[in-house]
């Protein structure tokens, strides 16, 4: 007799993961693969939409070859928000733009904060202008490519690409298209189209629905591409994050997931719609939800690249020389903006800064600064969230970065929260396979992923990382003249003939 379960897939910014998972939340079996993202010119980070599509037939094919599991739905989700832009048929049209660490835009956002003003777009759309938002980067496209925007007639993102392929059904969920900023209007809950009409011009905006409803059957096309019988439900699913927080049952008024993953990413959920222009004010992955969210253009970047730098040494045994090098890195403190930087310094052109640097620190001592610049740009971050009135009372970690303990061990110090770990921290795909599930049967997220342990701050640390924190802010601010100058030195020497249009 075959088991029952559920598929859940997530386009992550550099691996896609897939998981089944029965009706008791075990997963059955996962896999993972690996890529990355193309960096054709500074501040430009794209992807081929196609390699999404691959990667999941691929993962699915690797899954379902035992042939002992019957799959009753399947849930979706990715990275977000993003641009791909496809003609009248879903055919891309070029690669797909990015989230917030595509920075290209910036012109953009500043024409169009002075064309429909900056209060005016915070209040109907709950965030302002920044180079998170869609808005800015079709008018880039639209003024930089003409001629492709004149025959672009659709616009997806990874979780609605996938839905399209799997379904040949066209729709966006609330929460992806309310970062269609300024295009999306949260109190209306639709498309603000005298708005989207001026930017998106002839493309056919998508029907939207919530992220665990049925966006359409598996068509027997796509059940030869990836094994799924044809006529399975597929979810329309939603941004990677907010999948993460459904996957950790981080989603009841006063709960906060951190996401450590390439990027971080919080989302907090608050009991009304709040707005501040240094954060994001976005519609919930559930029904009659609201959310206050940041994110940083970096975190796990960091580590990947400095392991990169290092010969690839294992992730456990630089874990153990960042933990040996003690709080405050013998001296040395980062700035994480490796690649500019969004909440709540909303700052693209703000650069990687490692300060304190002697012969006598070793890679150990950098490693774990790193990390501790991720907990100092999530105290930076909560704080903000705080000011604009929101009640944090219980933060959930979740992403590939919490296993082991220092590193959320070190946010935890630095911030003075604790954190519940959960049972699962696979992530995004977990809690698409769980909204997939629904439609079985009700479940509950906490038995599925029910909490095995705390992070609890020490206090003994906390003046060490209260005076790191005061001067993790003044570096910024110290620094942020000349890191400017250096930005724009950067795009002027990498530039050549015809390149970067701006």
């Amino acid at each position: 007799m075959r088991l029952r379960a559920t598929l859940g897939v997530d386009v992550g910014t550099s691996s896609t993961k897939g998981v089944l998972v029965d009706g008791s939340g075990t997963v059955i079996r996962s896999a993972t693969r690996e890529h990355a993202v193309d960096r054709p010119h500074p501040g430009w980070v794209e992807m081929d939409a196609r390699v999404w599509w691959q990667e999941f037939g691929s993962i699915s094919q690797e899954l379902l070859a035992a042939g002992d599991v019957e799959v009753t739905a399947v849930g979706v989700s990715g990275m977000g928000p993003c641009v791909l832009l496809t003609d009248g048929d879903g055919a891309p049209l070029r690669s797909a733009i990015l989230y917030g660490v595509d920075t290209r835009a910036t012109r953009q956002i500043d024409t169009l904060t002075q064309e429909l003003g900056e209060q005016a777009i915070l209040e109907r759309c709950g965030s302002a202008l920044t180079t998170q938002a869609v808005g800015p980067k079709l008018r880039w496209v639209a003024e930089n490519e003409p001629d492709l925007f004149a025959r672009a007639k659709r616009l997806f993102m990874p979780a609605s690409w996938l839905g399209y392929q799997l379904t040949g059904r066209y729709g966006l969920d609330f929460h992806s298209a309310s970062q269609c900023t300024p295009l999306f209007d949260t109190e209306a809950l639709d498309w603000h189209r005298p708005w989207a009409d001026g930017i998106a011009g002839g493309i056919e905006l998508p029907p939207l629905a919530w992220a665990g409803d049925v966006i359409g059957g598996v068509t027997s096309a796509a059940a030869d591409q990836t094994g799924i019988p044809a006529g399975v439900p597929v979810i329309t699913g939603t941004i990677d994050a907010w999948s993460e927080a459904v996957s950790v049952g981080a989603h009841h008024t006063g709960d906060l997931m951190l996401m450590y993953g390439t990027t971080m990413f919080l989302v907090h959920t608050v009991a009304e719609r709040l707005t501040t222009p240094s954060m994001w004010g976005t519609v919930g992955a559930l029904p009659h939800t609201r959310n206050l969210a940041g994110g940083m253009a970096t975190s796990g970047a960091i580590t990947g690249w400095l392991r990169e730098i290092f010969g690839s040494p294992d992730y456990p045994q630089l874990l153990a020389e960042a933990e040996a090098s003690g709080p405050g890195a013998r001296g040395l403190l980062m700035l994480p903006y490796f690649a500019g930087e969004r909440t709540p310094v909303m700052d693209p052109d703000a650069r990687g800064i490692v300060a304190g640097l002697t012969l006598r620190h070793g890679r150990g001592d950098l490693y774990r600064a790193a990390l501790e610049a991720t907990g100092l740009a999530v105290r930076h971050n909560i704080e903000v969230m705080e000011t604009t009135g929101a009640g944090i009372e219980r933060v959930v970690a979740v992403g590939g970065g919490t296993r082991g303990d220092l590193w959320t061990q070190i946010v935890s110090d630095i911030t003075g929260l604790s954190q519940v770990i959960p049972s699962k921290t696979i992530g995004a795909s977990f809690g698409a396979a769980f909204l997939a599930a629904q439609l079985d049967g009700p479940r509950s997220i906490e038995e599925w992923n029910p909490t095995v342990g705390i992070r609890a701050p020490d206090p003994a640390v906390r003046a060490e990382y209260d005076e790191l924190y005061s001067l993790y802010r003044e570096l910024y601010t110290a620094t942020t003249a000349t890191v400017h100058a250096l930005a724009a030195r950067e795009t002027r020497l990498t530039r050549t003939t015809n390149e970067e249009p701006r």
